[in-house]
């Protein structure tokens, strides 16, 4: 035999159904007031993470500055590695191209486009010209740094007259 246990405490809430649709009606005042509370909660804790999440990476700029430069050569240098052999042992100076319009008239730059990346490696005396985008060497070339041709000494000048 089977005996149904009710609990008489329990309210009974029926659901209000729209007489046109037959679907449960919108929540009333009472249950959004119920959800207010929680999704504020949340949206402030999350608030509060962000916020936390940019002020720690803030104090880690202010401690090395030179750290998010330094992560943009690493990782163009990881892609370069790939199509070709680099210089070892040295870390390479980076610059991006913003005005391929005012390098033009130097053949080095002459396929440059915007946004394009330059490795400059001085002691291989080696400049590689990248397309980030299309992962292409655009073009290599060595470079002249330092040592300029030497100049011949100026004759000396001529002995001034003694006034006697």
């Amino acid at each position: 035999m089977r005996t149904i246990v009710s609990n008489k405490f329990a309210p009974i809430t029926e659901k209000k159904l729209d007489p046109i649709t037959n679907q449960p009606t919108r929540m009333d005042e009472s249950q959004i007031k119920k959800l207010t509370l929680p999704i504020l909660a949340i949206i402030t804790l999350l608030s509060l993470g962000a916020a936390y999440y940019s002020y720690a990476k803030l104090n880690e700029f202010k401690k090395n500055p030179q750290k998010l430069s330094q992560d943009e050569v690493a990782a163009v240098v990881d892609q370069v590695k790939q199509i070709m052999i680099l210089p070892d042992g040295e870390q390479p100076t980076l610059a991006t191209v913003a005005d391929p319009s005012r390098l033009k008239d130097q053949p080095f730059f002459a396929k440059a486009k915007v946004g394009d990346k330059v490795l400059l490696y001085a002691n291989a005396r080696k400049a590689i010209l990248y397309d980030p985008v299309a992962r292409k060497i655009v073009e290599v070339a060595p470079i002249n740094i330092g040592n300029p041709p030497p100049i011949a000494p100026a004759a000396p000048a001529p002995e001034e007259t003694k006034k006697k």
